[in-house]
């Protein structure tokens, strides 16, 4: 089994005594026992609305395209990703509010499940109708330290014939979970785990997408770098 999973098991019993709220007491045992989660109503709707909202009224300057890999692996393939993404910054007041709500869930996280994540970086994606990611996974060689994905959704009235779909697919390339990108709803599984894919979008999509990491610092390399 994947290391990181039998850590979570290991502390799932730990857990009852310390959290008062019942709900992310369920997600944190759907996390530890399957080792991805689907919530609904993450946040209160009108920061998912708002959310939203911004991200819609960016202008085509404020998007860049999607590559794959890290630094020196970074490379553009279109046939593999066609998003577009722009990287959240603390900065920005819109942006600065989701952040700061995913590093109080990495807080909880280390709390109850002693998971050792250091920070989160997250970037906003925009699948225009005929966008897509083929099969993949988030641990890049070289990006080890990628310990769970995020992706949160933002489109409202989204249906299926829609399309932009997130897949996870389990160690036999059976399918787990279909997710349509609603507003408001977050899945989070271990990066270095699930394979996993989003269909063809139809209509404008966007989400989230972002990595709860290990520090990977050591005496010839500063992670994150500066």
């Amino acid at each position: 089994m994947n290391p990181v999973l039998d850590s979570l098991h290991e502390v799932q019993g730990e857990l009852t005594t310390e959290i008062d709220d019942e709900l992310w007491l369920a997600q944190f045992d759907a996390l530890a026992d399957c080792g991805y989660v689907i919530i609904e109503n993450f946040l209160p709707n009108h920061e998912a609305a708002a959310l939203y909202h911004y991200a819609a009224g960016l202008s085509e300057a404020d998007w860049n395209i999607a590559g794959i890999g890290r630094e020196q692996q970074h490379t553009l393939n279109t046939r593999v990703r066609s998003d577009q993404i722009r990287w959240l910054h603390s900065e920005v007041a819109a942006e600065a509010i989701y952040l700061n709500t995913l590093n109080n869930l990495r807080v909880r996280l280390n709390r109850r499940l002693f998971m050792g994540l250091f920070d989160y970086e997250c970037h906003l994606a925009r699948y225009q109708p005929g966008a897509f990611y083929k099969k993949h996974l988030d641990a890049f060689k070289g990006r080890s330290n990628r310990v769970l994905t995020t992706v949160f959704y933002l489109n409202p009235e989204w249906h299926a014939e829609d399309g932009g779909e997130l897949v996870i697919y389990g160690t036999n390339d059976e399918i787990l979970e279909t997710v349509l990108p609603k507003q408001n709803t977050l899945v989070v599984f271990l990066s270095d785990t699930f394979v996993h894919e989003v269909k063809t979008a139809y209509r404008e999509r966007f989400s989230i997408t972002g990595w709860f990491r290990h520090n990977a610092s050591d005496a010839h390399r500063v992670d994150p770098p500066a």
